[in-house]
């Protein structure tokens, strides 16, 4: 991921902390995996699994966030190196979200069961956006390891079709909701639920932005896909 720098040691540590950040983002996939085998298995004991996880992915972060200041305060780095290590911190702040918002999604499957309400709700909709988020995250984890600048516009672009299916989503729920004001409680739980979903996917998009900043140095948060396709070209 680094160019080679004259302190073999420098090296190592660069590859050492990308190396836990891609490690931290396996544990994540892992837990989102399990989130949504919960989803759609309505499963008590994959929920269980994702919350199992969260301390793992909560210490994972910590270790790294300690390991890249101890780097920034021994090695003083330049501005390139420093952006990478910024970035490397971006990166894991955005993974362990992705985990918290997996928790989530955990948490909320857990009380559509326990409503009695689960066969009765929309989920496979549901299902289609969290398999686009899980890939999403996969293919940002990728770019990031290749510094893809290609890829990660195109994950710039997926995010819109997690979007799209989060708002149609919605609309589904709200007519389960008006003919049938019984399903307003499990309907809410997987409104939730579907918004953790479309939180994993913007946080997949800040990884990719973050490999455009890393690549072009150019911060291109907030702009239109079609000024950062022009950065990228």
């Amino acid at each position: 991921m680094t160019d080679k720098h004259l302190s073999t040691q420098f090296d190592s540590e660069l590859n050492s902390v990308s190396a836990r950040v891609m490690e931290l983002g396996g544990l994540v996939e892992s837990q989102i995996r399990h989130a949504i085998q919960a989803l759609s298995q309505f499963s008590l004991e994959s929920a269980a699994q994702v919350e199992t996880l969260e301390s793992r992915v909560n210490s994972m972060e910590v270790e790294i966030d300690h390991e890249l200041t101890t780097i920034i305060a021994r090695r003083q780095p330049t501005a390139r190196d420093l952006r990478l290590l910024m970035a490397f911190s971006k990166a894991t702040a955005n993974l362990e979200r992705m985990g918290d918002e997996a928790t989530r999604m955990a948490r909320m499957v857990r009380s559509i069961i326990e409503s009695g309400a689960a066969r009765s709700l929309p989920t496979s909709d549901l299902r289609v956006a969290a398999d686009l988020a899980s890939g999403l995250l996969r293919k940002a984890l990728d770019a990031f390891a290749r510094l893809d600048t290609k890829a990660a516009v195109d994950i710039l672009k997926e995010d819109d079709l997690i979007d799209h299916e989060f708002d149609g989503f919605v609309r589904k729920l709200i007519t389960y909701m008006v003919e049938d004001p019984r399903t307003i409680s499990a309907s809410l739980d997987l409104l939730f639920l579907a918004k953790a979903i479309e939180r994993i996917g913007d946080h997949s998009k800040n990884i990719a932005e973050l490999i455009i900043y890393l690549v072009e140095g150019r911060d291109v948060r907030h702009q239109a896909l079609a000024d950062i396709e022009t950065v990228v070209q």
